[in-house]
């Protein structure tokens, strides 16, 4: 195995809630802990598994909300408590992005950075450690901030996407005109049709220094107050200035506060088999079906007159289903939804609802 570079560093975003997943994923243990394919691996694990064919293990951050450090140490053995970020509170992407290229510029000012969700799935694992090396070399000559783009394979509206211009050197790396946020199905279809935009992965590669120049030009109050605490940085004192940094940052995206008003933004076209599993819908997609189209996780169930359903129950339980075509069924703990896959989206509104009427237990 070839020698990683010591300047290459990933950071690993494991702190959100995941609440399409309810009521699989829930606030105490969410989706990117859970081994939602069945593979023996939770979707942390294996973010992580990847990053590791990038960089040095040392050189690998999780950026976390502070009540998930016992389980980031529990299924990632080895790795050191100095390796995860706790935020104390949630804020979207562009606080994270910040405090961990802050963190990563006090140990190595010359280091380049991956920036990747913990629960998106890749399936092509050495086409993906290709195209990141390839970006990271890139970031390394020039002060690019670059996106990883995914060729659509249908009009999706769960997506944002992204509108790219020819590429003008022979690496496939695109300058970026537009980010069009998520379509409703007319728009997708024609940003589909004109072969001229890619899904946005959210998955990002750039230079420290080169994000941190953009952070101080298109968020100024975000980039001052960070730098404000530039010496408290992979010290003890850090955990104490990032409780008064988090608690005067606006919760916005990276994407928001950077990428779509930066002039240096360009995309690489990726083929690495990627689904952000953001729905029970797309684990649909990726997972394997029986002869009856069904996804089963449970060892006792039945289904009879049934087509196309999801179902995700205690490996114990009896479950049987009659008559019962493209529903999602899930159980977990004290919680049991039945719902149309086409319904799906509503879950996020449910959650809420459940959260209003019957309490934060259920969430």
């Amino acid at each position: 195995m070839s020698k990683k570079n010591p300047n290459h560093y990933v950071v690993i975003m494991a702190g959100g809630v995941g609440s399409r997943f309810w009521p699989m994923s829930r606030t105490p243990h969410p989706k990117q802990f859970i081994d939602i394919l069945g593979t023996g691996n939770s979707l942390l694990q294996q973010t992580y598994d990847r990053a590791k064919n990038v960089c040095p293990t040392k050189n690998i951050f999780i950026v976390t909300n502070a009540q998930y450090k016992g389980l980031v140490m529990e299924q990632l053995k080895g790795i050191k408590v100095s390796q995860i970020l706790l935020e104390p509170s949630r804020r979207n992407t562009a606080p994270c992005v910040a405090y961990a290229a802050f963190r990563i510029r006090a140990i190595n000012p010359n280091a380049s950075m991956v920036v990747a969700p913990s629960d998106h799935l890749i399936l092509k694992d050495r086409e993906f450690t290709d195209l990141i090396n390839k970006a990271l070399e890139e970031v390394e000559k020039n002060e690019s901030l670059i996106t990883l783009g995914i060729t659509p394979t249908r009009p999706d509206t769960g997506y944002g996407y992204i509108q790219f211009e020819e590429s003008t050197d022979d690496q496939g790396i695109h300058k970026v005109k537009s980010f069009t946020e998520k379509p409703d199905l007319a728009m997708a279809k024609e940003l589909v049709k004109s072969g001229e935009f890619l899904w946005n992965a959210g998955i990002f590669i750039w230079s420290v220094a080169g994000i941190l120049n953009a952070f101080e030009q298109h968020m100024p109050e975000m980039y001052q107050l960070f730098e404000e605490g530039a010496e408290e940085f992979n010290t003890k004192s850090e955990a104490k200035f990032i409780q008064t940094a988090y608690a005067q940052c606006k919760s916005i995206s990276i994407d928001y506060g950077v990428m779509e008003k930066a002039k240096n933004v360009f995309t690489i076209a990726a083929d690495i088999g990627w689904s952000d599993l953001g729905t029970w819908g797309s684990l649909y997609s990726y997972s394997e079906k029986d002869e009856e189209g069904h996804v089963i996780q449970g060892k006792n169930v039945l289904t009879y007159d049934s087509k196309n359903c999801i179902v995700n129950v205690p490996k114990n339980k009896l479950v049987v289903l009659q008559g019962m075509k493209d529903m999602i069924v899930v159980e977990n703990d004290d919680i049991l939804l039945i719902c149309k896959q086409s319904d799906e989206q509503q879950i996020k509104r449910i959650v809420n609802d459940v959260k209003a009427t019957k309490g934060e237990k259920f969430v």
